[in-house]
């Protein structure tokens, strides 16, 4: 296992321009939509929403939204009927609409929104795909206390993982990924088609955030014993990894429900 290594990520940065903000968000959103990277979420939100009774998921960090509604359709399948609302410190306010459109059960929220504050008015259940690695672990330990104050159960779902073999498939195949898909991202847009191929700072920017993700990635043991940090807070938390069916990507998720309802 590689040393956990805080580099910065340039999707982090207020300068960095949105637009290829963005457009970054976009490819990871398709990517994470056509390898079903959400199924092995499934069964672990689904279990912890029915314990909780949630009807509502309040997704933190949500980039373009990820697949979240083939991520709400699998979970009604399984019974589980939610709404979801998307949140973000830079929302991408044009992908929120978009999946607006797919799907009335998701609303994206407009305004700003620190996972280490969370506005009192959204209420449900905090969930966090693919973005707890990018806060330090004094702000991923007050991501965590900010749902234990608010007394909302909290999921984290991570596909990053800080192993040797992980990094270099990153750098090696994230560059081309993105070149190959560009192309099948709607809407079609030619600004997406000259800042990928011309100028190629799309590409540039998913190589250096994807690379850098890994090396920020919390195993379970580092996720349990940010949990235990806060204390006895009256939660239950469960940290572990799982892997889907026919496929060698690994899922490290942490999950704290009240004591009421765990």
């Amino acid at each position: 296992m590689i040393p956990r290594v805080h580099l910065f990520e340039l999707e982090d940065q207020a300068w960095f321009p949105s637009l290829i903000r963005d457009f970054a968000t976009d490819y990871l959103e398709f990517m994470e939509a056509r390898m079903a990277l959400h199924r092995q979420v499934v069964p672990l939100l689904a279990d912890a929403l029915r314990a909780t009774g949630s009807s509502k998921v309040v997704d933190l960090c949500a980039g373009g939204g990820g697949p979240v509604v083939a991520l709400r359709e699998e979970l009604a399948r399984e019974g589980v009927n939610v709404g979801f609302v998307l949140t973000d410190k830079f929302p991408n306010v044009p992908a929120f609409r978009r999946l607006e459109e797919r799907d009335p059960g998701i609303e994206g929220y407009r305004e700003p929104v620190d996972a280490t504050s969370v506005p009192p008015q959204l209420t449900g259940f905090r969930t966090v795909f693919n973005a707890f690695h990018h806060f330090k672990p004094e702000d991923a330990r007050a991501v965590l206390q900010s749902a234990v104050s608010a007394r909302q159960p909290i999921g984290i779902f991570e596909i990053p993982e800080r192993t040797i073999p992980i990094v270099i498939a990153t750098m090696f195949f994230v560059p081309i990924l993105v070149l190959l898909s560009t192309p099948l991202i709607t809407p079609f847009r030619w600004d997406r088609i000259l800042f990928t191929y011309p100028i190629p700072l799309v590409p540039l920017t998913c190589l250096w955030d994807g690379t850098v993700s890994q090396l920020r990635a919390y195993t379970p043991d580092e996720l349990n014993a940010l949990a235990a940090s806060l204390g006895d807070v009256g939660y239950r938390w469960t940290a572990g990894k799982v892997r889907g069916r026919d496929s060698p990507i690994h899922l490290t998720y942490l999950i704290g429900l009240p004591s009421a309802t765990a």
